[in-house]
Parts: structure tokens; sequence; C-alpha cells
């Protein structure tokens, strides 16, 4: 399974957002790809950070209480984004993802530019078709 790259699993056109984009706008994105999370480029598409739908339920439910502007990608994206490379072995990625929480992973090449993503459904579907196909 070692051999299974993150490359041929992941997603390469995953919901994104910029920093300037208001909430409004990043909140309609998640609605309308049914994506829970996404990478924050910059205009030259290198990854800055990451947003996702808990980030964005947060600050709308203060912010309906307050009954004001929201914010923008960059007043709550993190900044410290885990990422992968597409030659990285799904199996060690699931290994990471047991460890650490995300959900989504950003798939970047060595230059910090976003390819796509990865995320715990594909991890766990291209583990499935391995062990089907294994013990066919």
């Amino acid at each position: 399974m070692e051999s299974i790259q993150v490359k041929d699993y992941m997603n390469y056109y995953p919901v994104t957002f910029t920093p300037d984009m208001v909430i409004e706008e990043a909140s309609l994105r998640f609605l309308k790809t049914k994506q829970i999370g996404g990478p924050v480029v910059n205009d030259k598409n290198h990854l800055v950070g990451f947003l996702s739908e808990s980030d964005i339920m947060r600050k709308m439910m203060e912010s309906s209480y307050y009954s004001e502007h929201i914010a923008d990608v960059a007043q709550l994206m993190r900044t410290e984004v885990l990422s992968v490379k597409p030659y990285d072995s799904v199996l060690e990625l699931a290994q990471k993802m047991l460890g650490n929480k995300p959900k989504v992973y950003p798939v970047v090449d060595d230059d910090g530019h976003l390819l796509g993503t990865i995320c715990r459904n594909d991890v766990l579907m291209a583990m499935d078709k391995h062990l089907r196909t294994k013990f066919k």
C-alpha cells in the first residue's frame, strides 16, 4: 500500500478561497460545493492558509448576535496548515490523519503551490480499493 500515492486519489478541483474574500462569499462556496474545508491561496496559487465550515459557522453565530459585517477570510483562516505532497504515501497520510485531526489536507508541490486536496474519504477509498484488489 506504500506505493499508492496521494496524487492518485486527490481532488484536483477543490474549493479554494483568497485572503480578501468576504466570509459570506466563502460560505456560499461551501454550500455550492458541499466540501467541508478548503485551502486559501494568494494570487500566485501559493498556499497561505486553510478555512473550514466550522470556522465560518463560529464567526457567523457571533456576528448574527451583533448584526454586523462578519469578516474576511484572512481574519478566520488558519495559517499553520498541514499539507502533503502528491508523491506521499496514502498509508502514511492515513497514519497522519489518525494522529492529527484535519479532515482535509492541501496537496502542494515542492514550492508550496496548491495542486489539490485529499480528504479522509479519499484515503478510505484508496485503502478500500487496495484491499479489494489484494484479496480478489
